[in-house]
């Protein structure tokens, strides 16, 4: 196994534009997600940039960036793109999606990510961290992963994805976190499928995998870790942060 971290950005998000470059304690938010995965130490660290200044500060920091077509549809449109130019002779053959807008995970949730992958088999490895919270459960923007779980408890097969409060009853829901590890050739086959009716309903790309008949793994992690989405996130992330700098 030769895994390769590749982190997609773009500058034009929805609710926070310019958010890959924005300051959070003195560093680029981009350049923080970077030094992440680089601590996490599972394989070499790829930024997927849609323009050209995200690639100018992943430099000045000492990271490697590749230039995409700002246009593409997805992360993992962009994640493909950047590693069909950087990896023309294929040497890695596990590639993570890790979101640029996640500054403060923690190295071991990257490497949990393939180990999700590897474990069990899977095409995809991914996370999951349970909660009880009430506002989560009714929080469309809260993704629930249900998962068929080992006897262990750490690791298991996702059924399904859901922005609804899934499965009822009492216990746990467990709150996706959206790092991927695809082995290549699957990363290759999603890219290639168009957008499945589930995917389109949900808005939830990974279940265009599930309808493909690809598995999903999922590791079972203590924590969501802090993401940057709005205005708010991002202040509350320069809270975080500067307090722990």
């Amino acid at each position: 196994m030769n895994p390769i971290v590749v982190i997609p950005a773009r500058m034009a998000s929805t609710r926070l534009p310019g958010k890959p470059l924005a300051d959070i304690a003195g560093v680029p938010m981009i350049v923080r997600v970077w030094r992440q995965a680089v601590a996490a130490g599972a394989g070499p660290v790829l930024v997927a940039a849609g323009e050209a200044e995200i690639a100018q500060a992943v430099r000045a920091a000492g990271g490697e960036a590749v230039l995409t077509d700002a246009d593409l549809p997805s992360g993992s449109d962009r994640i493909h793109a950047a590693l069909r130019s950087f990896d023309r002779e294929a040497r890695y053959d596990v590639v993570v999606n890790l979101q640029g807008d996640l500054p403060a995970i923690g190295p071991a949730a990257i490497r949990a990510s393939i180990e999700a992958m590897t474990r069990l088999g899977a095409d995809i490895g991914t996370l999951a961290a349970p909660t009880t919270a009430p506002e989560d459960r009714i929080n469309p923007n809260v993704t629930k992963a249900v998962v068929a779980w080992n006897a262990d408890g750490l690791y298991g097969r996702a059924l399904y994805f859901t922005r609804a409060a899934a499965p009822s009853g009492d216990g746990p829901l467990f709150h996706h976190v959206g790092i991927y590890a695809y082995a290549r050739e699957a990363l290759a086959r999603f890219v290639a499928l168009p957008p499945s009716a589930l995917e389109r309903r949900e808005k939830l790309e990974q279940l265009r995998a599930l309808e493909a008949g690809m598995t999903i793994g999922v590791a079972r992690v203590d924590e969501v870790p802090l993401c940057v989405d709005t205005p708010d996130d991002l202040e509350r992330a320069r809270r975080i942060l500067a307090a722990d700098s």
